[in-house]
């Protein structure tokens, strides 16, 4: 036995569990002090965080009311939004559509006017071959506007003997045929005026 305990493989042993035992002692006594002091820090400290505040639970009442209510108001003018998109663009379809009825009604204007120029002069020359007694009676029975037209179609020479049978025709008829003047005398100014 002496034999092993010189030799060096056996030394080497002892003193190497020697030396784990007295690191394992020095170690153990700081880590339960530690567990120990981490025991002490973890216990919750009744302050701060564990009161409760009335007036904190209120304000955070409010903010989610705030917050539902600024929701309900988002929701509302997409909604909105939506209805103003759809609505523009049902306006945009109705001006398109106007603004085509508007070109044809201008055409057919503009049609009607040529068809009726010739027809208008033909009338005239018509009025100015009869004699003025029988152009008046005829004329007597036209609208106003008619009358206009035909007699701003003749020379003045022409449709002058007609006025004048016309106001010799009573009161009433020399009232129109002042009208019928007056009319003629706007008709001539404004084809002055047009290119």
């Amino acid at each position: 036995m002496i034999k092993l305990l010189q030799s060096p493989f056996v030394a080497m042993s002892l003193g190497g569990l020697t030396f784990l035992v007295s690191m394992f002692l020095m170690i153990q006594k700081p880590l339960a002090a530690r567990a120990v002091a981490q025991q002490k820090y973890e216990e919750p400290d009744p302050g701060f965080w564990t009161q409760h505040n009335p007036e904190a639970d209120q304000l955070l009442q409010e903010l989610k009311k705030q917050k539902q209510s600024l929701d309900k108001r988002e929701a509302d003018l997409k909604e909105l939004q939506t209805r103003l998109e759809a609505e523009r663009a049902e306006l945009n379809v109705v001006t398109q559509r106007v603004t085509q009825m508007q070109m044809e009604f201008d055409q057919n204007v503009i049609r009607i006017k040529e068809e009726e120029a010739p027809n208008l002069k033909k009338l005239a020359r018509m009025y100015s071959t009869m004699s003025p007694e029988g152009a008046s009676a005829i004329l007597k029975e036209l609208d106003d506007q008619v009358v206009v037209k035909v007699l701003s179609c003749m020379k003045e020479a022409e449709s002058a003997p007609l006025l004048e049978t016309m106001a010799k025709q009573g009161d009433e008829q020399a009232r129109r045929a002042a009208m019928i003047s007056e009319a003629l005398r706007k008709t001539f100014a404004e084809k002055r005026t047009k290119p």
